[in-house]
């Protein structure tokens, strides 16, 4: 899809995307000598999850956190993918890239029937051909992918024809009756490139996802810009919003691409500053140069100094399972989390 052919009023003209800016990034990063430190493999813990399988009841909302953007959305008795990503590496190849620190949680083999699967955009570490490859092996075209314009192509090469591309403000139904969700394209502040010198031929977006159970909001990857309100007075309030808050340092460099925590409660706040904040791409991949661990604690000074409830926040483990209306109380939610 050629980049014209999608409204795009955020597109960044920063000069900082462009191979100069990445060239300037890893000369500061050897000259100051701020390359990736990667944390020991006790630094963040594991749950086990309370997945619902096959399926949750149709007035019950489960959300797993699998790893980086891949959560695992049961939404009454639908059960639904983020930018599925089993893969060791987010790269092209399985010898080089980001290694992942943690593995995803569940195991593939564990996932119960998968209905859709949403897809933000293109970059490696959100959309996994070998991961992709599997899930249709698996479930077929029981699947129904959902994904921005220009991905058609893409999936056909693996076989996968149940696949529905929107535009911003566009909407597919996934299922019927009590477990009939309608899901929406909204837009994002983003780029698309899995070549070198093929910049955004497809198109990015951030999803709003309604239903019966529950209303969540699955931000994609986005630098902060100023359609949160507006996102948030057509489509809100949310039960759940499904934030990134990592991949933020040098400012200077991910500003357009990757909000930092303080720039993801802002956009909360203005997408209504109601439902469970639940954050993302972090923790998983170490792909910039803040500290592995710093996102989620900048996130909560972020929410305290916003004077925002307590009780709003909740940064998972790896596989842990947040189940809507039980937050502190579940008791299978208690069970999933590691001494």
């Amino acid at each position: 899809m050629p980049n014209g052919g999608f409204r795009n009023p955020w597109r960044d003209t920063n000069e900082d995307w462009r191979p100069g800016g990445v060239l300037r990034w890893q000369w500061e990063r050897w000259r100051n000598g701020n390359l990736p430190r990667l944390p020991g493999s006790d630094a963040f813990p594991r749950a086990t999850p309370a997945i619902a399988n096959p399926r949750a009841a149709h007035d019950e909302m489960r959300l797993t956190w699998v790893g980086h953007s891949t959560y695992l959305l049961q939404i009454g008795s639908l059960n639904i993918l983020t930018d599925p990503v089993w893969s060791d590496r987010a790269s092209p190849v399985s010898w080089s890239g980001p290694r992942r620190v943690v593995g995803p949680v569940p195991e593939f083999e564990a996932l119960p029937p998968i209905d859709a699967v949403l897809v933000s955009h293109d970059h490696y570490d959100h959309l996994d051909a070998p991961t992709v490859r599997r899930l249709h092996a698996r479930f077929g075209g029981r699947i129904r992918w959902i994904t921005p314009l220009g991905y058609r192509s893409w999936f056909r090469s693996f076989g996968a024809d149940t696949l529905d591309e929107l535009d911003w403000g566009d909407a597919t139904i996934v299922g019927d009756g009590s477990a009939r969700v309608t899901i929406r394209a909204t837009p994002a502040r983003h780029w698309t490139r899995r070549r070198p010198f093929v910049r955004s031929r497809r198109l990015w977006a951030s999803f709003v996802i309604e239903g019966s159970a529950g209303n969540i909001y699955f931000a994609g990857d986005s630098g902060y810009f100023p359609g949160y309100a507006e996102i948030g007075e057509a489509h809100g309030p949310f039960d759940a919003l499904i934030m990134p808050i990592g991949a933020y340092e040098p400012r200077w460099f991910m500003r357009p691409m990757h909000m930092n925590p303080a720039e993801a409660v802002q956009a909360y706040r203005e997408l209504g500053s109601s439902g469970t904040f639940l954050p993302m791409h972090w923790g998983t991949f170490i792909l910039t140069d803040e500290p592995a661990l710093d996102p989620p604690l900048r996130l909560r000074e972020a929410w305290q100094a916003a004077g925002l409830p307590a009780a709003d926040l909740r940064v998972l483990q790896h596989g842990e399972t947040f189940v809507r209306g039980t937050v502190a109380d579940d008791p299978a939610q208690q069970a999933s989390r590691t001494p």
